[in-house]
């Protein structure tokens, strides 16, 4: 009588009574997703916290219970973005790249043309002129800075122990951070593959010297 029925035990808990801690993280992702997508779109200035929390489709009170500044939503998610595109390159190359040095730098290219850099470029900006979120963009932007090294070191079989080679690798980054700069005004594809295969010579020219 009144009591939870054998089936309805078997059938454990309803979908509406899902855990607090993953509301919680659904929640929260959906926020940094939103936040993303707002400073690629409208930039600093008309990416506020209600805006991004009516395109999270939550209130602004839960929004500011999980970022409390506008800064930590904002610095959160480029971190969040910046890591996934990391694993996303990767994945790419779950086994190496087999020596395909054009496919990695066209991957590369293709993580400073999406819309995380656009993303993070509106946030630069702010930082320059907000004191309190430039240290924190600053350290961000170090450690994704690393971590894209890191990889691009792995997926080209790059010996750093060679002089000059690393010079070369973030000279690979540099490019491919001006290619992202310049693709914001125009989408120039046929120029971009064409640096594309002249800086995959270039790493298979300098990479493989003995």
């Amino acid at each position: 009588m009144g009591g939870v029925s054998t089936t309805e035990r078997a059938r454990g808990p309803h979908p509406d009574r899902a855990p607090k801690q993953d509301r919680s993280r659904a929640t929260r992702q959906r926020l940094l997703e939103a936040a993303v997508a707002c400073l690629a779109e409208h930039g600093w200035a008309g990416s506020t916290v209600a805006v991004v929390a009516e395109r999270a489709g939550v209130s602004r009170g839960a929004a500011q219970h999980h970022f409390p500044t506008r800064e930590d939503l904002f610095t959160a998610a480029v971190e969040y973005v910046a890591e996934e595109r990391s694993t996303a390159l990767r994945a790419l190359f779950p086994h190496g790249a087999a020596g395909d040095r054009r496919a990695v730098v066209s991957a590369l290219v293709d993580l400073y043309t999406g819309p995380l850099f656009r993303a993070a470029l509106h946030l630069w900006v702010a930082a320059s002129n907000e004191d309190q979120l430039r240290p924190r963009v600053t350290e961000l932007e170090a450690r994704v800075g690393r971590e894209t090294h890191r990889i691009a070191v792995d997926l080209l079989n790059a010996d750093e122990t060679r002089p000059g080679t690393r010079e070369t690798v973030q000279g690979l980054l540099d490019m491919a951070r001006g290619l992202g700069l310049a693709n914001l005004l125009t989408d120039d594809r046929a120029r971009r593959e064409r640096v594309v295969t002249q800086w995959a010579a270039l790493l298979d020219e300098v990479l493989d010297r003995a």
